[in-house]
C-alpha cells in the first residue's frame, strides 16, 4: 500500500505545474506548456489505469479488459475531440480539421505498429517465447476489429465521417462489449495475482475499493478536462516555434503521451505472465478508438459548429485514413492463428518505421506524401489479402467463434486454436483414453 500511495503522490505532483499554469493563465513558452500539460495528461492516465485495474476483481475478464482499454485511452479522446470541436468553431477550411484526423490516425497506427509488437518483444525477452498466444474466446476481439476495419472503407468511400457513421460505429462497439461481458477470468497457473501497483487496493474492503476507484477516476477526469485544450494548442504552437510540421507533431508526438498509460497497463500484464491479456487490452484499445473515437469526431465538430456536420476528409486525410484502415487489416490478418509471432511483430514494426520515416522525409511535399501513403496502403492491403487467402478456413472459423459460438464455451477451452490437435488426433486420444 505504501508503494501505491507514493506512486499516487508522484502522479499528483506531476499535475501541479499544469494546474498552476491553468489557474494563473501564464504561458511561459509553447514547449514548456506542452511538457507541463502533457505530463498532467500522462499522470491522469495512470490514475485512470490504476482505478481500472482495481475494478478487475469485480468484473468479468472480457468486460474489464474492454473497460481498461476504454478508460486508459480517455486522454487521447480528450485531445482529439478538442481538435474536432475547434474545427467546428472555425469552419470546414480550418487546419483543426486536419489536426483532428491527424491525431486519430496517428494514435491508431501507433497502437498497431508499435504497441502490439512491443508485447511480443517483451514476452520474448522475458520468457524467450516467440509468440504471444491468445485464447479461442479472443476471436471476439479480432472479429469485431475486422468488422470496424471493413466499415472504415465505407467512410473512406464517402470521404467524410458523419453522425450516421457514429451510430453504426457505436453499435459495433456496444455489440462488442455485450459479447465479452460474461467471459470469465483466465485460469493460467503461472500468472501473478495482479498486474500493477493498484494490487494494494485489493487488500481493502469492497466499499473502500470502490471509493478509491471513484476518487482516482474523478481526479483524473478533472485533470484531463482542464489540460486537454492547452496541451492541444501547445502542440500546434510548438510545431510552429521549432519549425517542425505541426501536422506531424500532432500525428506522432501527441499520441505518444496520451497512449502511454494504456501501453503501460499492457506491459504490466506481460510482466505478470499475462501476455495474452496485455495484447488483448491493446486490441480492445484499437477497437474502441476505431469505433467510438472515429464516430465521436463529427459529434464534437457539430457541437462546435452549432449544427449537425460531418468531418470532411480531403485528399491528404483520405489517404491517411486509407493507410490506417489498410494497416488495421494487415494486423488482423497476422492474428488469424490467434497468436502474434515475433516475425509478425517485426513486420508490423518495420512497415511502421518506413511510413513514419517517409512522412518526415516528404514533410514539405504534399504530392509525394499522398503518393507515398497510397503506395504503403496498397502494400498493407496486398499482404493482408495474401494472408487471408492462406488462412481462409481459419478466417471462417474465427468469424464463427466471434459472432456465433457461445462466449462461455470458447473461454472454457482456454487454449489457442493452434494448441488444439487435429480431428483425427483427438479421436485417437479419445479411443486411447
Amino acid at each position: 500500500m505504501r508503494r501505491f500511495l507514493i506512486l499516487v503522490a508522484l502522479a499528483l505532483a506531476a499535475v501541479v505545474p499544469a494546474l498552476v499554469l491553468r489557474a494563473t493563465g501564464w504561458r511561459p513558452s509553447p514547449i514548456l506548456d506542452a511538457a507541463a500539460f502533457g505530463s498532467a495528461i500522462l499522470a491522469a492516465g495512470f490514475l485512470l489505469s490504476w482505478g481500472a485495474e482495481t475494478a478487475e476483481q469485480h468484473i468479468a475478464q472480457g468486460l474489464i479488459l474492454a473497460v481498461v482499454a476504454l478508460v486508459t485511452v480517455l486522454p487521447e479522446y480528450a485531445v482529439d475531440l478538442y481538435y474536432a470541436y475547434k474545427a467546428g468553431l472555425e469552419g470546414p477550411e480550418s487546419q483543426y480539421v486536419h489536426y483532428a484526423a491527424a491525431n486519430m490516425t496517428g494514435a491508431n497506427r501507433l497502437l498497431v505498429g508499435l504497441a502490439w509488437p512491443l508485447m511480443v518483444f517483451l514476452h520474448w525477452m522475458k520468457d524467450r517465447h516467440r509468440s504471444v498466444d491468445l485464447a479461442p474466446a479472443n476471436a471476439t476481439e479480432i472479429g469485431f476489429l475486422l468488422l470496424a476495419s471493413l466499415y472504415a472503407f465505407v467512410i473512406l468511400f464517402k470521404r467524410s465521417i458523419s453522425v450516421v457513421d457514429f451510430a453504426v460505429l457505436a453499435a459495433i462497439f456496444g455489440a462488442y462489449v455485450w459479447r465479452v461481458r460474461n467471459l470469465p477470468k483466465s485460469d493460467n497457473p503461472d500468472e501473478t495475482e495482479e498486474p500493477g501497483p493498484a494490487a494494494a487496493l485489493n487488500t481493502l474492503s469492497p466499499a473502500k475499493q470502490w471509493a478509491a476507484i471513484g476518487a482516482l477516476v474523478s481526479v483524473a477526469c478533472g485533470v484531463i478536462l482542464i489540460s486537454a485544450e492547452p496541451f492541444a494548442e501547445a502542440m500546434v504552437s510548438t510545431g510552429r516555434a521549432i519549425g517542425l510540421n505541426e501536422f506531424l507533431l500532432i500525428q506522432w508526438l501527441a499520441p505518444l503521451a496520451s497512449e502511454a498509460p494504456a501501453v503501460s497497463v499492457a506491459v504490466l500484464f506481460v510482466l505478470a505472465n499475462r501476455s495474452g491479456d496485455g495484447l488483448i487490452a491493446l486490441i480492445s484499445d484499437k477497437i474502441n478508438q476505431w469505433t467510438l473515437l472515429v464516430g465521436m469526431l463529427p459529434l464534437a465538430l457539430s457541437v462546435g459548429a452549432g449544427v449537425m456536420s460531418a468531418l470532411p476528409l480531403d485528399a491528404r486525410q483520405g489517404e491517411e485514413f486509407f493507410l490506417t484502415a489498410a494497416q488495421s487489416l494487415f494486423g488482423i490478418a497476422l492474428l488469424m492463428r490467434l497468436r502474434l509471432s515475433l516475425w509478425s511483430a517485426l513486420a508490423l514494426t518495420g512497415l511502421f518505421a518506413v511510413q513514419v520515416g517517409l512522412a518526415f522525409y516528404y514533410r514539405n511535399d504534399e504530392a509525394r506524401t499522398i503518393a507515398t501513403l497510397t503506395a504503403l496502403a496498397w502494400v498493407y492491403l496486398g499482404l493482408a489479402a495474401l494472408l487471408f487467402l492462406i488462412n481462409g478456413r481459419r478466417l471462417i472459423g474465427l468469424l464463427r467463434d466471434a459472432f456465433v459460438a457461445a462466449p462461455s464455451s470458447l473461454a472454457l477451452a482456454g487454449k489457442s486454436l493452434d494448441d488444439v490437435p487435429p480431428r483425427g488426433d483427438r479421436k485417437a486420444k479419445s479411443v486411447a483414453g
